[in-house]
């Protein structure tokens, strides 16, 4: 399972960027590949609102800007699960983060059934890195949320991380990501298998009779 971390903050030292390398170890450990993209480093424009308010985002799926959006666009296309990291600003995600996620949106929650999102039930975590007064994170997850379930994506956890909280919610990024990518790798195992073992799996083995054997297992006496 290909997980696609992205983190929003230009601080490269700072709590954002440390709950991205927990997510980045976690998916290695549960022995998937990742790949951290970190948004400030990439040139992204604030949504134009074009024309009367819609551009080529609603009919084609693409945005009209020239910069680096449909280089990040298309990954989200390749990924099969993604981590998003934000800095907490005024108990919301960062600038680069909406101005990001803002033209995403429209470019991905505006295709219809025949076309899902990019994101469409892929699972997804939050995580809000409050690192100052470390007020705001829920309020700012609480929009992560709104948005992940505006892409069709499936959240399955939402991580808030303050500087007091810092050591042990590195931790609980870390786990859920190993959690995330073995849960994976064993459906993929389970679908893999041919009819007949799946079956064989869910098959009931049988109460056991007076004599404490199983009915339908073979015995000692009968081989």
């Amino acid at each position: 399972m290909k997980v696609l971390v992205i983190t929003s903050s230009p601080n490269e030292a700072g709590l954002t960027a440390a709950c991205g390398e927990a997510a980045r170890q976690g998916v290695v450990d549960g022995r998937c590949p990742a790949r951290v993209v970190n948004l400030p480093s990439y040139m992204i424009e604030r949504c134009a609102v074009c024309a009367d308010g819609w551009g080529p985002c609603k009919t084609k799926h693409e945005c009209r800007l020239e910069d680096d959006f449909e280089e990040l666009h298309a990954m989200f296309g390749e990924a099969e699960a993604f981590v998003w990291v934000t800095p907490v600003y005024f108990g919301e995600p960062s600038e680069a983060f909406k101005a990001f996620f803002d033209r995403l949106r429209r470019c991905e929650a505006t295709k219809s059934e025949s076309a899902a999102s990019a994101l469409a039930e892929k699972p997804t975590i939050c995580v809000a890195a409050a690192g100052g007064s470390g007020n705001g994170a829920v309020s700012c997850l609480a929009t992560m949320e709104r948005l992940a379930r505006q892409l069709g994506a499936a959240t399955v956890d939402l991580i808030p991380v303050t500087q007091r909280t810092r050591e042990y919610q590195l931790e609980t990024i870390h786990d859920a990501l190993v959690a995330l990518c073995t849960e994976k790798a064993k459906t993929t195992r389970k679908q893999e298998l041919p009819i007949s073992a799946r079956k064989a799996q869910r098959a009931p083995r049988g109460r056991p009779d007076r004599r404490g054997h199983r009915r339908g297992t073979p015995r000692e006496d009968d081989e």
